[in-house]
């Protein structure tokens, strides 16, 4: 199955919060779309792994993307290593996507910066013939995307292009909440966490319309790139 659009996250939830407005748009323009997480989040204050599958599977569903797998790397400890290239090279061999989009390159859960490198690292070694993966007992090629984008998540970074996403926020929103147990719930009684309160949910609509603003738009998200951003005409950047 190839598809045009595979984004990674640490945790899930991570991709929802980053990037979700964007891949409902792109969804929604005909894009074939998936989803890998690198853990289980199972170190998360509140729910639990087993939760957070459930949740995942629905957000997914709210996002219309084809296919979401969890790579199962541990929460918190995962490293930036050969053990774990490899499994992310098979996935970007087996899927061939035009664009990787993975996590912010510094925030404040440490997870998402080594995310962000080791994704990124390793859809540069998939592109190498010499590192062998097998998908079902049959080699893999070689495979590179063409571009990888970060989202941008807990810190303010400044992005290098944002995509506008208006008319699809509400749907990133209700992938968000999707993971009851993770975000603002007044009649929750497990501990407070910084993503837990009204303000970081009301944060997702106050930097999407921020965003928005700086391009004459009604929302937008906004990513950051490892290469120039390349167009075919000044009309492009329209």
């Amino acid at each position: 199955m190839k598809l045009d659009i595979l984004a990674f996250g640490a945790h899930p939830d991570d991709v929802e919060l980053g990037c979700g407005a964007t891949l409902a748009k792109e969804q929604a323009l005909g894009k074939r779309i998936g989803i890998v997480d690198l853990t289980r989040g199972e170190l998360g204050t509140r729910g639990s792994a087993e939760i957070r599958e459930k949740e995942a599977a629905e957000a997914a569903k709210i996002l219309g993307v084809v296919v979401r797998e969890n790579l199962g790397f541990r929460d918190g400890f995962f490293v930036n290593n050969e053990e774990h290239q490899l499994p992310i090279i098979q996935k970007i061999r087996q899927y061939r996507p035009e664009i990787v989009l993975c996590n912010a390159i510094d925030d404040r859960h440490i997870d998402h910066g080594k995310g962000s490198k080791l994704v990124s690292d390793a859809c540069f070694l998939a592109g190498l013939r010499r590192i062998q993966t097998k998908l079902d007992g049959e080699q893999q090629e070689a495979y590179r995307p063409k571009v990888v984008y970060h989202y941008i998540q807990w810190k303010n970074i400044e992005p290098d292009f944002v995509v506008d996403i208006t008319g699809y926020l509400e749907t990133k929103i209700n992938a968000v909440m999707a993971y009851g147990t993770q975000f603002y719930d007044v009649n929750s009684k497990e501990p407070a966490t910084p993503i837990t309160s009204k303000n970081f949910l009301d944060s997702i609509t106050y930097r999407a319309q921020d965003l928005g603003r700086l391009i004459n738009k009604d929302y937008a998200e906004g990513f950051t790139v490892e290469r120039y951003v390349a167009v075919n005409s000044l009309g492009d950047l329209l």
